[in-house]
């Protein structure tokens, strides 16, 4: 049985990036003529947070992300956008190139996610580098389901994909899947090692994150479960 990962949401971004989400928060708080008090009453963080946010003097949580982007109303993806800071949003023939390791990381106990193109808005398809986590579809959890299609190619390792309406499929290497990602699915590590696999998902990238968050906060959950059941037993 390998050990349990940390519950931490983590969210990193390229060192060598110059898109600052305090900047894009100033920048869109701004546009919409709102105080930070009313960012506050938006978002549930307090003035002081905010101010160190725009301020550069606060690293920035998946969760803190989240609630800015909601209180926003914008997709997290355009805190690291330097269209956001600017004020334009326009796009003419835009592209986007990740150098290795380069994008926003979520780290939860199932997946490593790194996202890359961060600083590209309302992108059709969202590209996601997956480190595999768990190993048995009991230590994965619930199934996870979010809006549009998929597209898997292994990278390292092998993953089993399980499904709800299909028998799990093991994929070794250069093999790779597309399915209906509305459908409960899961990736499972199937091999010795890192086991990482690149995702393209159709589904809004907003809409992946909150999926994200939902399913760090139901491990969170069995985890306290877990821990209270083992207490219960040792008394």
């Amino acid at each position: 049985m390998p050990a349990k990962r940390s519950k931490t949401v983590t969210v990193a971004t390229p060192a060598a990036a110059a898109h600052n989400p305090g900047v894009a928060l100033r920048a869109l708080r701004r546009q919409r003529g709102w105080t930070l008090a009313e960012i506050g009453a938006r978002t549930g963080l307090p003035i002081s947070t905010l101010s160190k946010i725009e301020n550069g003097k606060m690293s920035l949580s998946f969760d803190k992300l989240t609630r800015i982007a909601q209180g926003l109303e914008v997709d997290i993806g355009e805190l690291f956008s330097p269209q956001s800071a600017a004020g334009n949003d326009g796009f003419s023939g835009r592209r986007s190139i990740s150098r290795a390791g380069e994008g926003y990381a979520i780290r939860t106990e199932n997946y490593d996610h790194l996202y890359p193109a961060s600083e590209l808005l309302n992108k059709r398809l969202v590209p996601i580098i997956a480190d595999v986590h768990a190993r048995t579809l009991e230590e994965f959890g619930e199934l996870i389901r979010h809006t549009g299609e998929e597209f898997a190619l292994v990278l390292e390792g092998a993953i089993e994909l399980h499904s709800e309406l299909y028998a799990p499929a093991r994929l070794e290497v250069g093999d790779s899947i597309y399915f209906d990602s509305a459908m409960g699915h899961a990736y499972i590590a199937a091999a010795p090692g890192r086991c990482r696999v690149l995702a393209v998902c159709s589904g809004g990238e907003s809409h992946l994150r909150e999926v994200m968050q939902r399913q760090n906060g139901a491990e969170a959950a069995r985890a306290l479960r877990g821990a209270r059941a083992s207490r219960l037993s040792d008394d």
